[in-house]
């Protein structure tokens, strides 16, 4: 069982074949985002501070749903109150990240002591996880007392360029290029912008579209997200790590934007210069639709020599099954 407040449509992109079921919930606040770009962080302490508020409901409600379900095992990724709930009800209880939620408020402490609050929640829950699956491009997660490094989970996608172009009426003799954001503030100006590289033909994923000759937005419910990075050529994003985890396993250059209040961006920007052909764009530049220097400028940089660990997921699964057990 899933449990989760993502679209089970998201789900079920991703894990195409793999039988599961949906509980809608939600144990931790991330950082409310503005757009795919900027954090919104007086908004995020609000909503982290209810979820202070409301911890001993939240833990008493999922410590009777394990009991009722007869769980065996609990994995997050990366509440807190989920490891509180398990080691109440007397089962193996993981987690797996490359950050903690503790470490990303810490940024803001200083600004606001109620930050420590919510990171003392955090910090109490973590301490009851029995191991954690630690990702690549992660921060030291001393919260938790005993890890184990894995390799990337994210699989390579299959290349279907004839199957995207049917499916959405790109045409095939163009760079193509993911504009890999969940939302995009462009205006008129910037769409115009984006429209006049007639060289380029630009893809998004909906919700995100826009009416342009040259973009085509792409129902996830018809392809896979790993095969839509998978038949591009560029990607342009902000490094978030399933993107960048995507980018590094099917080897596509990235055009990467500053992602802004995210004490986690400096490690995956580093992650971005090791592991991918790769070019900077400087976010004003971005909401601008200034786009074609940078595009032209990520193919003739160098490649990378460097390919970190793959094969996580089995190895994950491998680790899973052994609790279990």
């Amino acid at each position: 069982m899933l449990v989760t407040d993502l679209p089970e449509t998201f789900l079920r992109n991703r894990l195409s074949g793999i039988p599961f079921v949906v509980r809608p919930a939600v144990f931790d606040v991330g950082m409310v985002q503005l757009d795919s770009v900027r954090v919104d962080v007086p908004e995020t302490l609000r909503r982290a501070m209810d979820l202070v508020l409301h911890r001993s409901e939240l833990l008493d409600r999922e410590t009777a749903f394990l009991r009722a379900q007869d769980a065996g095992l609990v994995v997050c990724d990366i509440p807190s109150i989920p490891l509180e709930a398990a080691e109440q009800v007397g089962i193996p209880r993981l987690a797996v990240g490359n950050f903690s939620w503790n470490w990303i408020y810490s940024a803001f402490a200083d600004q606001d002591t109620r930050w420590r609050e919510v990171m003392q929640v955090f910090e109490e829950g973590y301490a009851k996880s029995d191991l954690l699956l630690r990702l690549p491009f992660a921060e030291e997660m001393t919260a938790f007392p005993r890890q184990r490094d894995i390799p990337i989970v994210a699989e390579p996608g299959t290349a279907r360029r004839d199957a995207l172009a049917a499916l959405t009426g790109a045409p095939t003799d163009r760079r193509w290029v993911l504009l890999s954001f969940s939302s995009l503030d462009w205006d008129e100006e910037a769409l115009r912008e984006v429209e006049a590289m007639e060289e380029y033909a630009f893809f998004t994923v909906r919700p995100l579209e826009w009416k342009r000759k040259n973009l085509f937005p792409v129902d996830r419910e018809r392809m896979p997200f790993s095969d839509v990075i998978a038949s591009v050529d560029i990607v342009v994003t902000k490094p978030g790590f399933g993107v960048l985890s995507e980018c590094v396993v099917n080897r596509k250059p990235m055009v990467y934007v500053d992602r802004t209040d995210f004490l986690e961006y400096p490690i995956l920007e580093e992650a971005v210069q090791r592991y991918l052909q790769h070019q900077h764009i400087p976010a004003e530049q971005l909401y601008r639709g200034v786009l074609h220097e940078a595009l032209e400028r990520v193919l003739s940089n160098p490649e990378p020599q460097e390919k970190p660990g793959m094969g996580g997921g089995p190895v994950a699964a491998q680790i899973l099954q052994e609790w279990l057990t």
